[in-house]
């Protein structure tokens, strides 16, 4: 009896005439709107959003992950995270190595430093060996549908998780994709691919001599994040990571610092959207000026200062390596 209702409500979908976005839930309509202003097509746009693959189904366990308590603990385990990924610098310089033509077309391309964007890399899935157990979509469409906002962060998440549905029905609408079939692995937070863009920066994906890139190939993601931190993080020349201080002796004094202060930032005082002040690491120190510019367009890929102070590390690290 079940099959056969879905097989009715299916065939309903699929033979019905959509020229509108009226939804119960006023968040699709706004889903809706958006995307049909960005090209996709009404039918388009309702079929997604009446799947009973994409909006029936939720994910449990990223919506706990995203919840703030289990936000901050990821933050702890940042530092963590950083002094585990140190055992992997051969494996990064051999990857470096392995991929050394692509990496030269991006630098010339870009003015973004492979080392730079290996170790972006080696963070987000450690080259491509973490494998996503997530479904990007109804990773957003969770956050949408349970969300009801009483904070800011709340209105945040909520705002976002509209914004990444609406890419990836666009994405997948321009694709020539069902949207039963539009199917993006993801990790819990709804990040796609090796480098782990989110749906809203799929603007910035750039395949590797081809005109459409492939997030789960490394060609593609070392093209796309350097192209992301070109447009976004305006990074358009090389670090001289002769200017650069000994980042070990650098990184374990911050370490010190933020467990000294509570609203520590290494290279920001003040929250530009909130206005909220911060103590700054760098700031008042202009031996590390050089520094806080570059760690300020890492951030702009992930807005952590522990993830900034990672990734000058590792690619710190990887220089000296492949100098060997």
């Amino acid at each position: 009896m079940i099959k056969l209702l879905f097989i009715l409500l299916s065939s309903s979908i699929l033979f019905a005439k959509f020229d509108s976005c009226e939804f119960e839930n006023k968040h699709y309509t706004d889903v809706c709107n958006k995307v049909v202003k960005d090209g996709v097509s009404y039918e388009y746009a309702n079929s997604f959003l009446l799947s009973y693959f994409k909006t029936q189904k939720f994910d449990e366990v990223s919506f706990k992950y995203l919840q703030p308590e289990h936000i901050a603990t990821h933050k702890k385990n940042e530092k963590k995270a950083n002094n585990t990924l140190l055992s992997y610098i051969p494996e990064m310089v051999e990857h470096l190595r392995e991929y050394s033509k692509v990496y030269d077309y991006a630098e010339q391309k870009y003015g973004v430093n492979r080392e730079i964007v290996a170790a972006i890399l080696l963070k987000e899935t450690k080259l491509g060996k973490i494998q996503p157990k997530h479904d990007a979509f109804i990773v957003f469409n969770t956050l949408v549908t349970r969300i009801e906002p009483s904070t800011k962060r709340e209105e945040w998440l909520l705002n976002m998780g509209k914004n990444n549905m609406a890419s990836i029905i666009t994405h997948c609408y321009k694709q020539g994709v069902t949207p039963d079939e539009c199917n993006l692995p993801s990790s819990y937070a709804g990040a796609v691919g090796i480098p782990q863009f989110m749906p809203s920066s799929f603007i910035y994906a750039q395949g590797y001599k081809t005109e459409v890139a492939d997030l789960s190939k490394m060609e593609d993601a070392i093209t796309s994040a350097s192209n992301f931190l070109n447009k976004k993080a305006d990074f358009k020349e090389l670090i001289d990571w002769g200017k650069i201080p000994d980042i070990a002796d650098i990184e374990s004094k911050w370490y010190e610092f933020e467990f000294e202060n509570e609203d520590a930032s290494f290279v920001h005082e003040q929250n530009i959207k909130s206005g909220k002040a911060y103590e700054c690491f760098t700031c008042k120190n202009s031996e590390l000026d050089y520094l806080r510019e570059y760690a300020k367009r890492i951030m702009r890929y992930n807005n952590s200062s522990n993830y900034a102070v990672g990734v000058m590390r590792l690619a710190y690290d990887a220089h000296a390596g492949l100098r060997k």
